[in-house]
């Protein structure tokens, strides 16, 4: 039987990971894909303190990788696709409570669970571009803004994501058309200044992208409608930058965990979930804020309360 069990090694996954094993329970970490979440996709995280030049998002994700198997953390490549409670006839007596989790090939005994499984990119709404992704339509800028390299790009949001995507853009493409359907960004201060700012960013107001242009190579361009006047106009581009908020990765916990509207996992404030011993940390859970520091300072909160809840 396991301790901790962490699903997902992003920032929250793997700090929780290093307070748990450091107090000295036998923590495993489940990925489903490579370690480091959304990190990864980071050129260069500047607002992390203690790196005042910045810190490649990949690097840091594996130095918190090897900081965590220092401490005899394990990590296990398997999709978890299932969480539920242990019946109390294969409990022992000294724990009276075990989740099982259950991938496509095994089932693990955890006696604790986090679950830090981040959350994933939206869609535009009403048009389906999968045919188009990794040949024009993009949900990073990072991963893949050099492909675009003196091109036409548009990015589609207003919140600090789009505006720090066009930001980044604007370094290596052409131009950069950002598109929002209201009449101001929802984005900090900081980040608005610097968009307004931007000699090559233009922004489009008030405007949706109802569809795609495409040619055998890929897309050509997307169409623009005004949401006040109705009037569509096409605007030529080689990349499209979906940025308009994301998506947590809980659809696996429904009717297991509480959720709230949106799919977030419901919390306390020490992360715990609507199941004792069960944590959410990060990106999944309700939370004002997701950054890579609060999702490092999730992980050690609820490290700190699983401690306890371990020992009772």
């Amino acid at each position: 039987m396991i301790d901790v069990a962490i699903v997902g090694s992003g920032p929250a996954g793997l700090s929780a990971a290093i307070y748990t094993a450091r107090a000295g329970f036998s923590t495993v970490v489940f990925e489903e894909l490579g370690v480091g979440g959304q990190l990864t996709s980071i050129s260069l995280l500047e607002n992390y303190p203690g790196f005042p030049e910045g810190v490649n998002g990949f690097d840091f994700a594996f130095s918190l990788k090897e900081q965590a198997e220092k401490f005899g953390v394990s990590i296990v490549y398997e999709k978890v696709e299932g969480l539920t409670l242990v019946s109390s006839e294969e409990c022992t007596e000294a724990t009276q409570k075990a989740y099982s989790l259950k991938t496509p090939t095994n089932n693990y005994i955890a006696r604790s669970v986090f679950i830090a499984t981040g959350a994933k990119p939206k869609k535009l709404p009403d048009i389906d571009v999968s045919s188009l992704e990794g040949r024009g339509v993009s949900y990073c800028a990072t991963c893949d803004g050099n492909f675009f390299a003196g091109k036409e790009v548009v990015v589609v949001g207003g919140g600090d994501t789009a505006a720090a995507d066009a930001l980044y853009l604007s370094r290596i493409a052409s131009r950069v058309h950002l598109v929002h359907r209201r009449d101001e960004l929802r984005a900090n201060h900081w980040y608005q200044e610097r968009v307004l700012k931007d000699d090559n960013i233009v922004v489009h107001w008030n405007c949706v992208v109802t569809g795609v242009e495409k040619t055998a190579d890929g897309l050509s361009g997307v169409v623009l409608k005004d949401v006040l006047s109705s009037e569509t106009s096409l605007l030529s581009c080689d990349g499209l930058f979906v940025a308009i908020g994301s998506q947590p990765t809980t659809e696996w916990l429904e009717g297991v965990i509480e959720r709230d509207e949106q799919g977030y996992l419901v919390t306390d404030s020490e992360c715990e979930t609507s199941l004792p011993g069960v944590y959410a940390i990060g990106d999944v859970r309700q939370t004002p804020l997701r950054q890579v520091l609060t999702a490092a300072a999730d992980g050690a909160i609820a490290a700190e309360a699983a401690v306890k809840f371990l020992a009772s």
